[in-house]
């Protein structure tokens, strides 16, 4: 369970816990604010549970205040609505998912993300890790190989009125040259080998989380540091299911 302590660290800073004594006011009018305030704490505790395997025991505030402010719902199907704030994946077409918030979460703590980055989104899906993404930096760019899913994802953002993601439908192997290099990539799709051109387009200093494992092999979050001499250091996270990063044909 997640002490007290710690719980109004996270959420008392950040004003996002719901009036659970009842009562209503502005946050009760909130879409889904007790699903969402639940869903933080899940998150927090997974968080101190698997820190031993991520090196993450407790994610940032400002990666935390990401999670609460971007609204999941918008990002679900219709059928799955009941379900936008469960700790957990959801299909949204064409053989894709939403992936589950606290893994969420997590590759985006394990990025280290500043205020001014640019970042790389390698599988745009439904949006979501995207739009977490851009309460955090300056610019993020995000691919999608599946047309219909790339711009279902990039009208929705759009229409939530994120200015600072620009997405592209191509094959996200090949990264984003023209708009290289960035100060972190994230792929949200499981390959056997990282791609060597998103290596070349990450800078020196730079991070990349990436899921690794092929089709039936056991998948694990790696984390990539790229040293300021070009060398890049690896450390292997927890096991994951990721659906496989596609290449054009």
């Amino acid at each position: 369970m997640v002490s007290g302590t710690r719980q109004g660290s996270i959420f008392g800073k950040l004003g996002l816990v719901a009036d659970l004594a009842g009562g209503g006011g502005a946050q009760a009018q909130v879409p889904y604010a007790r699903e969402r305030d639940d869903l933080l704490k899940e998150i927090v505790a997974m968080a101190r549970a698997t820190g031993a395997d991520t090196g993450r025991a407790v994610f940032s505030e400002r990666v935390m205040g990401a999670m609460a402010k971007v609204p999941r719902h918008s990002f679900v199907p219709a059928t799955y609505g009941a379900l936008a704030y469960a700790n957990q994946p959801l299909p949204i077409g064409h053989g894709q998912t939403i992936s589950q918030p606290y893994i969420v979460a997590l590759m985006t703590d394990l990025l280290d993300t500043k205020a001014e980055d640019a970042v790389l989104e390698i599988g745009t899906g439904s949006g979501y890790q995207a739009a977490v993404l851009a309460e955090l930096v300056l610019q993020v760019y995000s691919i999608e190989i599946i047309e219909p899913v790339a711009s279902r994802a990039a009208a929705l953002l759009q229409q939530l009125g994120y200015k600072n993601i620009e997405t592209r439908i191509d094959d996200g192997n090949k990264g984003w040259p023209e708009r290289a290099p960035f100060d972190a990539i994230i792929v949200t799709a499981a390959t056997p080998q990282v791609p060597p051109a998103l290596l070349a387009q990450l800078k020196p200093g730079g991070r990349m989380v990436i899921p690794v494992g092929g089709q039936n092999e056991v998948q694990f979050l790696h984390v990539l540091l790229k040293r300021t001499d070009g060398a890049i250091s690896t450390q292997r996270s927890l096991p994951v299911r990721f659906v496989p990063l596609t290449r054009d044909n």
